[in-house]
Order: structure tokens, then sequence, then C-alpha cells
């Protein structure tokens, strides 16, 4: 009877190894990063955060991490910029932010975006930008940009382009750059690939398989890099990111949630590989501007008919297996 009854743990022993042996070669696929709320639920509580549908305001950061998001600002032009009361409204939920992909700027002069920084750091703020070039297939051209906090992070000199598109399977091909953060003398800064990416509505499902063969590019472009991440308006929910989740362990932080203003669509994420991205801290969210505001869902409208997907990192560099450590060089970096 004793042997009868030692089979079953011997097995379950060998079931365990075998699971953890899959999970660890990425062979497995996961479940969303994080519990979801139900999309009826509306506006989150001021509780703590109990899914990506995070409070109005994000938890208070700790000192050693940041904070990246995304954002569709709705037709961002002169219109937008020229009302004082929205602008102030996007400075503040910048300034959330250590670093802000942006999507759909639609101006002709290129000085928006100056303007936009002077507004952001009015009062002592140390934010800069990467602007892309004017894309689109129409005569309405939108601009890709990253917005960072430059205490905090750094790009990386040379690592700025936007994916050459020679078959034009894409209306805006995606915007590239690689970003580390400024850390203490001596540990070493996580640096990190941005692909920055707003799908065509009509082709959203084609392009973001497409978007599957950029990131594979990217990765084969920069074999040194393992966090590469996309982030942006990819007009699909979760379950529709299949060509990108087929990748092993990369997955949406969005989770389940809506992303629009209005809460009842997911079109916006972070897309992160949670094997190698080991700096991914599991904090993220969606950030409900008119919690943050105090105002109607119909004065948000007026913002963006999108809401800001953000994620959290630490500030230095974690290795995940597919990259082993190598020895860290701080002479190469520029401050």
């Amino acid at each position: 009877m004793a042997r009868t009854k030692s089979k079953p743990s011997w097995w379950i022993a060998v079931g365990i190894l075998v699971v953890g042996l899959f999970s660890f070669l990425g062979k497995m696929q996961l479940g969303p990063v994080l519990p979801t709320n139900d999309p009826g639920n509306g506006s989150a509580s001021s509780g703590g955060q109990s899914g990506p549908t995070s409070p109005a305001l994000p938890p208070a950061k700790a000192a050693d991490r940041i904070r990246m998001a995304t954002f569709n600002i709705q037709v961002f032009g002169e219109a937008k910029l020229s009302d004082a009361k929205v602008t102030a409204q996007l400075v503040k939920i910048t300034k959330q932010f250590d670093l802000v992909a942006i999507q759909e700027i639609r101006a002709a002069d290129q000085t928006l975006m100056d303007r936009f920084l002077a507004k952001l750091n009015a009062g002592g703020g140390d934010y800069r930008y990467l602007l892309g070039e004017r894309l689109g297939r129409t005569i309405s051209k939108e601009q890709y940009a990253y917005v960072y906090k430059a205490s905090v992070i750094e790009p990386i000199p040379g690592s700025l382009y936007t994916i050459d598109d020679r078959e034009d399977r894409l209306h805006r091909e995606p915007l590239v750059a690689s970003f580390r953060t400024r850390t203490p003398n001596g540990s070493e800064p996580f640096s990190f690939t941005l692909i920055n990416m707003h799908t065509d509505p009509d082709e959203a499902e084609w392009e973001v398989s497409q978007l599957a063969e950029v990131y594979k590019f990217v990765k084969s472009h920069n074999p040194n890099e393992d966090d590469i991440i996309v982030l942006g308006d990819l007009n699909v929910d979760s379950k529709k990111l299949q060509p990108l989740t087929e990748i092993p362990l990369l997955r949406s932080v969005a989770g389940n949630a809506p992303t629009n203003t209005r809460g009842t669509k997911q079109y916006d994420h972070v897309v992160v590989n949670h094997q190698n991205t080991l700096e991914f801290t599991g904090q993220a969210g969606v950030f409900d501007m008119a919690g943050f505001f105090q105002i109607s869902q119909e004065a948000a409208l007026d913002i963006s008919d999108h809401q800001p997907v953000w994620a959290e990192f630490s500030t230095t560099e974690k290795y995940g297996p597919e990259r082993l450590a190598s020895p860290f060089d701080e002479s190469r970096m520029v401050r």
C-alpha cells in the first residue's frame, strides 16, 4: 500500500518539473499580465489598483522606477494647442510619466512640438522630444513623437529611425528609438528599444500582422538589446494581437481593459516580453482622464478620444534568459 500511495506524488513532481522547463523556454503561453476589471464598471474607484483600469492617479512611484506611456492625442495640431485649457491638461498628463510615445500629431508647422515643450517645461521642467517624419497615404499626414524627461532618461545616439516599408504595407510606418535610464554611478542603466505605431483602423488586423514582422526585424537589427517594447494605438483589442502574442511571452499590459475615453473599446497597448524584460514591475494601467481632472466624459473627450496606457519599469538593467550579462562600461555612457 505504501508504494501505491507514493506513485501519484512522484508523477506530480515530474509534472511540475516539465511545466517549469516549458515556462523557462518560453513555450507556454501566459494569460493577461494583470487581472482586468469589467468594462461596464465605468471609471475606476479611488481604492488600490486591482487591474489595468487603475485609479485616476497611478500609485506613488519609487525613485528607482520609471513610467512610460502611449498616448494618441487625437488630431494634435494647431487647434488643440491653441486651446489653453486642453493644452494645460495635456501638460499635466504628460508630467505623470517619464516618457510618452505620442501618436496622431497633425501639423504642417514643424514648430508645434517646440511650442508644446515650452509649455511643458515652463516653471523648470526638463522634458525633451524626438520627432518622426510626416507619414500617410493621403494629404492628412501624421507624426510620431517620444517626449521624455531628460534628467531620468536619455536617447541612445543614432538609434532613431522610421521603418523602411518599401512595399507600402503600412499606412504609417513605426518610429523606432532606443533609450536608457540615467542611474547613479556604478549602476547599469535599463536600456530599451521602443516601436511606436498607429495602425489604420480599416486595416488594423493586417497591420498588426505586419507589426509582428517589424518586431522581429528590430530584434535582429539590434541583437544585443533584449528589451523591445511595442506601444501605440493599434486599433484592436488584446484578442486580436495574436500575430504579436504568438511570439512567446509577448503580452499587452492593458489586459482586457478599455482604453478609449468612452470606456467601450480597447485600442491602445504597451506590449512587453515578460521573459526578457524583467525590468517590468507588473504595475500598469489605463490613465483615467475624467477621474484625474474630475471632469465629465464629454470634457475628457476634448483632450482625446484615447486615454494613456502606462507601464512601470526598474531603472537598472536586469537580464532575461536570452541575454548573458557582459561587463558594464560606464565610460560609454553619454550624460
